[in-house]
């Protein structure tokens, strides 16, 4: 079984490769010239399910009427690296991403990044940071809605880590309610250090929107423990695939 399912991760990479180094320079054609996100975002989405495809990750969603018809802030724990493409097929077709700075120095993704409106956060360096948050801010009330996995890097045990307040900040300054969402099934995928990906059967369970609506700063904390259990009380609800 670890024979084929190197073999399947080989071609998936390669596959991947190969549509990043032609979809990249289209999407930012497509972004800049004719300045077309949706063009950009049907392009993403495409890479995105290609690559689970061929992976072989499949995943369920639940709670998908809880979504509104507003900007948002997607909340999600993380535990593995197929989290962020199965979120951005599963929650939203113009679906934003708050992400870690280190990933902009990928050739060429980063500027079509920046292209699509995706927001670098430099975690080392706060001032830096917190102008990632206003531009993020800003874009939420412009209507884009957000993913933010606020625990900063993949939990190793599947427990939940202890969240950062940026993406918090972020949805009260924007006024945008916050949509818990827990993600389950997709740390099997990869075990550490193995760059082989495994099928898994991901879980995906959206709770009800929490309001920001009057909420300031002084709210952070208060948000944050809300937010976390209401992510909590979903990881604990199980796998959608029993």
């Amino acid at each position: 079984m670890t024979a084929v399912a190197a073999v399947r991760s080989l071609i998936a990479y390669i596959a991947i490769l190969a549509y990043i180094a032609v979809a990249a320079p289209l999407a930012l054609l497509i972004g800049v010239v004719f300045k077309w996100k949706g063009g950009m975002f049907a392009l993403g989405h495409a890479g995105a399910a290609l690559a689970l495809a061929l992976a072989g990750i499949r995943y369920r969603v639940s709670g998908r009427e809880h979504i509104p018809g507003t900007a948002v802030v997607f909340c999600a724990n993380h535990e593995s690296n197929v989290d962020p493409p199965v979120l951005f097929e599963a929650l939203h077709r113009r679906l934003h991403v708050l992400y870690k700075a280190e990933l902009h120095k990928f050739p060429i993704m980063g500027t079509v990044f920046d292209v699509g409106g995706f927001i670098a956060i430099e975690r080392n360096d706060r001032e830096q940071a917190m102008q990632s948050v206003a531009k993020g801010a800003e874009s939420l009330r412009a209507g884009n809605s957000f993913l933010i996995f606020p625990e900063g890097t993949r939990s190793r045990t599947g427990d939940l880590l202890p969240f950062k307040k940026g993406g918090f900040i972020m949805a009260i300054d924007g006024q945008a309610p916050v949509v818990p969402v827990a993600i389950s099934g997709g740390r099997a995928a990869m075990r550490k250090g193995s760059p082989i990906v495994r099928p898994v059967q991901v879980s995906v369970r959206i709770g009800k929107p929490i309001p920001t609506a009057g909420l300031t700063l002084a709210d952070r904390d208060a948000l944050i423990g809300k937010v976390r259990a209401e992510v909590q009380t979903l990881l604990a609800e199980g796998s959608l695939w029993i």
